[in-house]
C-alpha cells in the first residue's frame, strides 16, 4: 500500500459509496459550494452591518456625538418688563441720569448727576464739582453718549450739593421726586451712578437706616460751615462706590428719594469718596433736604441754613452737645437776641434731646438742626446743673458758605 493512500485512510470511516452523481446524507459540500457559501454570507453579514451601523450613527450624531453641534436657544423676545420691577426702573430713569467731569487746578473730579427740570438744571454733590476752577465748566455726558459744557449754578459745602445747568440739550428727562419722610426701613431701592467710571452702572438694596446723622469733608472748628457736611441721611446697603457720588437713590416706583453721596470704607472712616469698595454702607441726603436746598440754589445762588444761635462746643468729652466755646476762643457762645437766647439757653448748657430724640455729640446736634427748615419750631432738652428742662425754639436762619 502506498504511504499516499496510507496518509488518506481512516477505519472510521465508511467506505465511499458508488458514484451516483448525488451527495450521500451528512456529506460535506463540494470546495465550490463551500465558496459560493461563503460569498453569500459575506454579502449578508455586509448588509446587517451596513443597517446596524448606519442606525448607530444615526442616533449618535442626533446626541451629539459626531458631527457638528447645534445647540439650542430660544429666540429673541421684547416681552418688556413690569414698569415697578428694577429693570423697568432702570429704563425709564437712566436717561435722566447724567455722568459729572470735572477738571480744575490741576485736579480731576467725577461723579454722577440727575436732570431736576426741563430748563436744563442738574443736581449733583458740591464735592463732585468743588475742584472746579472760578468759571470753569463742567463737563456733562448724558446715557444717550451726547456730551455737553454745564454752568455752575450754585453749591453747598454745608449740605454737600450743587446745581447745575446746561442748555442747548433737547429731550430732557427730569426725574421725578419722591418724599423721604415717606420712606421706612426695609424699602427696596435702587441706586444709579457712574462707580468708577461706569456710567449708567444700576444697584438694588434696600433701605437699612433712616435719620442716620452722618458728618463727611472737612470744615472748620466748632461746625461753623466750611467743607464739612452735615446730613440725617439715610442708609442703604445698595452698592455705592466713588463716582456714585451726585447720583439718584429711587424708590419702588422710580421717584428720587435720596442723593447718593457718602460710604463708610472698612477702616471706618466716612469718606465723601472712597478709594476702596462697597462694604454696604452708603448714605444719601434725603430728597426733602436735597429740593429745598436745590431751589433755593436755582432762584438765589446761595442756600440758606437752619440755625439755633449758638456755637457749640466740639471737644465735649461727655454726653450730649455743650454750649460753650471751644478752649482758647472768645467771644459769646449764645447769639444775642438769636433763637436760642430767647428760649433761655445759656453757655454751659448741654443739649440732650431734639424733639425726643437723643443726641449724643455737638456733631450729631447740628446734623438734626440741618435737617429742618428755617421757621421750623424744635423741642429741645437742655441740663443745667444737673436739671433738666425742655424748650421750644424757633429755627432762624443763616446764608450758607
Amino acid at each position: 500500500m502506498s504511504p499516499e493512500l496510507f496518509a488518506r485512510y481512516d477505519p472510521w470511516t465508511p467506505p465511499p459509496a458508488a458514484h451516483t452523481g448525488r451527495r450521500p446524507p451528512g456529506a460535506s459540500p463540494s470546495r465550490r459550494g463551500r465558496t459560493a457559501a461563503a460569498a453569500a454570507g459575506a454579502v449578508l453579514l455586509t448588509l446587517v452591518a451596513g443597517t446596524v451601523g448606519g442606525g448607530i450613527g444615526a442616533y449618535a450624531q442626533r446626541q451629539g456625538v459626531i458631527g457638528t453641534v447645534r445647540l439650542s436657544q430660544a429666540p429673541a423676545q421684547d416681552t418688556g418688563r413690569a414698569p415697578d420691577s428694577v429693570a423697568g426702573i432702570a429704563e425709564r430713569t437712566l436717561p435722566g441720569v447724567v455722568t459729572v467731569q470735572v477738571r480744575g487746578a490741576g485736579e480731576r473730579g467725577a461723579g454722577t448727576g440727575f436732570v431736576l427740570d426741563g430748563r436744563g438744571h442738574i443736581l449733583t454733590n458740591h464735592h463732585v464739582v468743588e475742584s472746579a476752577g472760578a468759571g470753569a465748566g463742567v463737563g456733562v455726558i448724558f446715557h444717550g453718549g451726547e456730551t455737553t459744557v454745564a454752568e455752575i449754578v450754585g453749591t453747598d459745602s454745608g449740605y454737600d450739593l450743587a446745581v447745575l445747568r446746561v442748555e442747548g440739550i433737547s429731550g430732557l428727562s427730569p426725574l421725578p421726586l419722591g418724599n423721604s419722610d415717606s420712606v421706612r426701613v426695609g424699602d427696596p431701592v435702587v441706586a444709579i451712578g457712574a462707580p468708577y467710571g461706569l456710567a449708567g452702572t444700576v444697584t438694588t438694596g434696600i433701605v437699612s437706616a433712616t435719620r442716620r446723622p452722618v458728618t463727611a469733608g472737612g470744615g472748620r472748628e466748632g461746625g461753623g460751615g466750611g467743607d464739612i457736611s452735615y446730613v440725617e441721611a439715610l442708609q442703604t446697603d445698595a452698592p455705592i462706590n466713588p463716582g456714585n457720588s451726585g447720583g439718584p437713590l429711587l424708590d419702588a416706583a422710580g421717584r428720587v428719594i435720596g442723593v447718593n453721596s457718602a460710604i463708610r470704607s472698612a477702616a471706618g472712616d466716612l469718606p465723601r469718596t472712597d478709594a476702596g469698595g462697597s462694604i454696604g454702607l452708603g448714605f444719601a441726603i434725603p430728597v426733602n433736604q436735597a429740593g429745598r436746598v436745590a431751589e433755593e440754589l436755582i432762584n438765589t445762588g446761595r442756600a440758606t441754613h437752619p440755625v439755633i444761635g449758638v456755637t457749640v462746643d466740639m471737644g465735649h468729652p461727655g454726653e450730649g452737645a455743650r454750649v460753650g466755646l471751644p478752649q482758647g476762643r472768645k467771644g459769646t457762645a449764645v447769639v444775642p437776641g438769636g433763637p436760642a437766647d430767647t428760649a433761655g439757653i445759656e453757655e454751659g448748657d448741654v443739649i440732650t434731646e431734639v424733639d425726643g430724640v437723643r443726641v449724643s455729640s455737638g456733631e450729631e446736634l447740628l446734623v438734626r438742626i440741618r435737617a429742618r427748615r428755617p421757621g421750623d419750631r424744635l423741642e429741645l432738652t437742655v441740663e443745667r446743673g444737673g436739671h433738666r428742662r425742655s424748650v421750644e425754639v424757633v429755627l432762624g436762619s443763616a446764608a450758607g458758605p
